[in-house]
């Protein structure tokens, strides 16, 4: 174990990306946003999750996933999107858990059953996931509301949940994609976090490691959220930098100068 947990008496990583998604934290205004989400998925409807690096993407498509009854959803998360077309299907087929063959139309007719008898054999609605969707091709991102048409678009077997940054709701209000946009009901869009959700996301993790007491100084906090601008990846490495450096010191209570020192030993400071 990593001597400055042992220091500060904690049982396990509090920043590390292991945790479970019952262990974690979810300030108001996102667990309205990620109710949302889930509404959305549950009542068989497409949807958009967007937000700057760094803010909880993945994050909200863990609790979304976490949120989807095994019996009734199957969540398919396919990530590596800046492909061409037919090469985004031969992945989806591979995460569908079937080998891609034959022609690009043969692979896409191939998901189009799998998807299908799914529903109809077991009542399991599928749901892909498509992560970094802002770095889908035009031309993979235009076939979408192809793959979701079933039954002359009468029978909505398939859930689309968009991920990416901000600009992917720019792309989609391109005209060549107005097809796939008026078929999407839900923008979840993340925001960064105030001050006081800092603080508590901060508290939250420590509790999850062990802590038994709070181990950063009031304005150590304060300083924390304004170098790193509520971004909760960015206030996760500062934190665990900092529980390095002061365990170096010493230091029980991590005080806003062990704050600024860590934060200049980052590359993003």
């Amino acid at each position: 174990m990593r001597d400055d947990l042992v220091f500060f008496g904690l049982q396990r990583e509090p920043f590390g990306k292991h945790f479970q998604v019952e262990d974690g934290w979810v300030e108001p205004s996102r667990e309205q946003a990620l109710s949302r989400l889930v509404s959305a998925v549950t009542s068989r409807q497409h949807a958009i999750v967007t937000g700057e690096p760094g803010v909880g993407k993945t994050v909200a498509v863990r609790t979304l996933s976490a949120h989807l009854a095994d019996a009734h959803f199957r969540v398919v998360y396919v990530w590596n999107v800046s492909v061409g077309r037919r090469d985004f299907y031969r992945h989806l087929s591979i995460a569908l858990g079937f080998e891609p063959k034959g022609t690009a139309a043969g692979v896409f007719e191939a998901i189009q059953r799998e998807l299908r008898n799914g529903w109809v054999e077991s009542r399991v609605h599928p749901v892909l996931v498509i992560d970094e969707a802002h770095c889908l091709p035009d031309t993979t991102l235009q076939h979408l509301h192809v793959l979701t048409n079933f039954d002359m678009d009468s029978n909505p077997m398939l859930s689309l949940v968009l991920v990416g940054l901000p600009e992917l709701k720019d792309r989609l209000k391109l005209g060549v994609h107005r097809s796939l946009l008026t078929r999407i009901g839900t923008h979840v869009e993340l925001a960064r976090t105030t001050p006081d959700d800092t603080a508590a996301f901060v508290r939250n993790r420590l509790e999850y490691a062990g802590a038994r007491a709070d181990l950063f100084a009031s304005d150590a906090m304060t300083t924390a959220h304004e170098l790193t601008a509520g971004v909760p990846r960015v206030v996760g490495l500062l934190a665990d930098a900092c529980l390095r450096l002061a365990a170096n010191k010493t230091e029980r209570l991590i005080s806003r100068s062990t704050v600024r020192q860590a934060w200049h030993s980052l590359p993003m400071s």
